[in-house]
């Protein structure tokens, strides 16, 4: 099962660079989240990665992601950086410092595994 996260942020190249990095630091992570590849625009040679695409299974990887995001968000630094998750079925929510309690939870609505409460 595949999860897109893209960053919105002042840079959201650098801060999605660092979201990766961040990423790949986690054990049960590594190897699981990978930039999706960039489609040139008509007379580029490439493109930047604007989206990260992470593999999640069974075995609490997606548990993992959540709260390596909140993680993420938490710090100081990160209070306007708000990433998007995007899950198979197309359903979309996102998640920043405010919500990174949240992480969890909005990361299941994103795979269609928990509904969306208001």
């Amino acid at each position: 099962m595949e999860l897109h996260l893209w960053v919105e942020a002042t840079d959201p190249v650098e801060e999605l660079e660092d979201l990766e990095d961040w990423l790949s630091q986690e054990s049960e992570l590594r190897g699981r989240v990978k930039p999706a590849p960039a489609i040139p625009a008509a007379g580029e040679l490439g493109g930047l990665p604007e989206v990260l695409v992470a593999a999640l299974g069974a075995g609490g990887v997606a548990s993992a992601l959540a709260t390596s995001l909140s993680a993420y968000l938490s710090q100081p630094r990160r209070r306007s950086v708000r990433i998007r998750m995007k899950g198979p079925q197309g359903v979309e929510v996102e998640v920043n410092a405010q919500s990174a309690g949240d992480a969890e939870r909005l990361l299941q609505i994103a795979l269609g595994q928990a509904e969306e409460t208001r």
